[in-house]
């Protein structure tokens, strides 16, 4: 009878302590120091590190004075333990999962044009902006 009591007790506990899923984002840049912002929410410098939600594809954007800006998408997909119906025993098991992803990017120095070409810009638009709006 107090083995029986025990099993149950030590079912219980197994039960309620139930695993967890750890997501971790990694994003460097060379070079370092870049802003960044994913998915329209700024999260820091690089190198950062930011927990993440869900699986899917994030909008990336870096950020830094004297490069260009890197606008890009980066698609995370899940672990073979987050895909159904494994995600159920990953929840109920008594660890802890951890997904840590990492992303690298470089940023390009950015190249003021120079004088004719801004002439020419210029005179594009004018001739562009002389024409009559079609409709």
């Amino acid at each position: 009878m107090l083995d029986r009591v025990w099993m149950i007790l030590v079912l219980m506990v197994t039960a309620l302590s139930g695993g967890c899923l750890e997501r971790e984002m990694t994003i460097t840049s060379q070079p370092p120091g870049a802003l960044v912002y994913v998915s329209d929410v700024e999260v820091g410098r690089t190198p950062v590190t930011f927990p993440f939600t869900w699986y899917g594809d994030y909008d990336i954007i870096l950020r830094m004075a004297g490069y260009k800006t890197l606008t890009t998408h980066a698609q995370i997909n899940p672990p073979p333990q987050e895909v159904p119906p494994l995600d159920f025993f990953c929840e109920i098991a008594p660890w802890t999962f951890r997904d840590r992803r990492y992303l690298d990017y470089s940023l390009e120095p950015y190249k003021a044009p120079g004088d004719e070409e801004l002439i020419q810009r210029a005179e594009s638009l004018r001739r562009e902006n002389l024409q009559p709006v079609k409709r």
